[in-house]
């Protein structure tokens, strides 16, 4: 039974939330399912296929969040993917517009990122047993000295400065709210919500991959993650992360 106020350990300063989780686990000692990791600065903070995250010390929410799943097959790891992004834009929802779900797990504001978020599972036989969600979001950082292209803070989006904790506390209700939809079984909700929720979810949009670039409209996200997509001609798509991209 997940406790109605989670545990929180707050650190100063540390290598990533992440890691500082997976370095419990390894040493044998488990944290209470929903333990929250929260940091003022990173300093190997890390996002999607080792890309770093750049995050000013005290500005920005750094967490990760350790999920013991109920009997979730290894194969439907991507559920947790969509109730970690969906948590974020709905918790987002409360204080701004135009918030999508960039597949797999970005979170963007109309043309710019605002959060990142990396996920790392723990396998045991077929099924997951632990699985750490690592969240990067910009809350009240101004500038960004970093070679990303297209960052941007909910305080420059409004003109408002946050209390961190608030912020955190609100997404920890929409994480809940997600995670029994998964483990009620309720897949179908939670997967129409993040359809709805997809960055350029309307309409044909150019991309590329391997062959070059063309145009296609989004179909369906499958529940292992495959990104499936429609061309002009008719013809269909199906892609693992990193396979395709827009451009």
């Amino acid at each position: 039974m997940v406790s109605e106020t989670p545990a929180i350990i707050r650190l100063r300063e540390t290598h990533s939330t992440n890691r500082y989780l997976q370095e419990q686990l390894q040493t044998g000692h488990i944290p209470a399912d929903e333990t929250i990791v929260v940091t003022d600065f990173q300093t190997a903070g890390r996002g999607q296929t080792g890309n770093t995250w750049e995050s000013e010390a005290g500005q920005n929410l750094t967490f990760s969040l350790l999920y013991h799943p109920a009997s979730l097959p290894a194969n439907e790891s991507f559920r947790i993917a969509q109730i970690a992004a969906l948590s974020v834009k709905r918790m987002l929802d409360r204080y701004v517009r135009d918030i999508t779900v960039k597949w797999p797990n970005d979170v963007y504001r109309k043309e710019q990122k605002i959060c990142g978020i990396l996920i790392e599972n723990l396998l045991s036989g077929k099924f997951i047993a632990h699985s750490i969600l690592g969240i990067g979001l910009n809350i009240n950082q101004q500038i960004f000295r970093s070679d990303a292209p297209n960052p941007v803070s909910l305080a420059q989006i409004t003109g408002k400065t946050y209390d961190r904790m608030t912020l955190l506390e609100a997404w920890h209700t929409e994480f809940r709210r997600l995670r029994r939809l998964l483990e009620t079984g309720d897949v179908v909700a939670l997967h129409a919500e993040y359809l709805r929720s997809l960055y350029r979810r309307d309409g044909f949009h150019r991309y590329q991959d391997a062959c070059g670039a063309f145009e296609a409209r989004i179909v369906d996200i499958e529940p292992d993650g495959h990104y499936v997509l429609e061309r002009r001609d008719g013809s269909f798509s199906r892609y693992a992360f990193k396979e395709v991209s827009f451009i």
